[in-house]
C-alpha cells in the first residue's frame, strides 16, 4: 500500500492509468485504525489488479477537502484519474470495501 500526500497525489492517483483505491485516514480515527489491517490485506490480495494508496488527512487537509473528503473513514476509487466511487462513514465495514474493490477489477 503506497503512502500518498500533497506532493505525489496528482502523479500517483490522478495521472495513474486504471483503478486506484485511496484510503483517506487519520491516525486518531478509531474506525480508520480498525479497518487498516483489513485494507492492507486487500491491497496485498488484489495488488495485481488495482493500485492501493493511503493518505493521512491530518497532514494533507487541503488536499482532502479538494477531494471532497469531509468524513472518516473514506475510501475513494478513481479510474484514469476520475472519481468513480466513494465509501464513507463510521460504520463502514471491510466487506463493503472488498465488494467495491471486486466491482472495479
Amino acid at each position: 500500500m503506497q503512502e500518498v500526500d500533497k506532493n505525489n497525489f496528482e502523479e500517483e492517483v490522478l495521472q495513474a492509468e486504471g483503478v486506484v483505491m485511496v484510503d483517506f485516514f487519520s491516525p486518531n480515527c478509531e474506525p480508520c485504525n480498525e479497518l487498516k489491517p483489513e485494507i492492507e490485506d486487500m491491497a496485498e490480495k488484489y495488488k495485481d489488479k488495482m493500485k492501493f494508496c493511503a493518505l493521512d488527512i491530518s497532514k494533507n487537509r487541503r488536499l482532502a477537502i479538494n477531494q471532497k473528503v469531509l468524513n472518516l473513514p473514506t475510501i475513494v476509487f478513481y479510474k484514469d484519474g476520475e472519481k468513480i466511487s466513494t465509501l464513507t462513514g463510521e460504520d463502514l465495514e471491510a466487506e463493503e470495501i472488498e465488494d467495491e474493490v471486486k466491482k472495479h477489477i
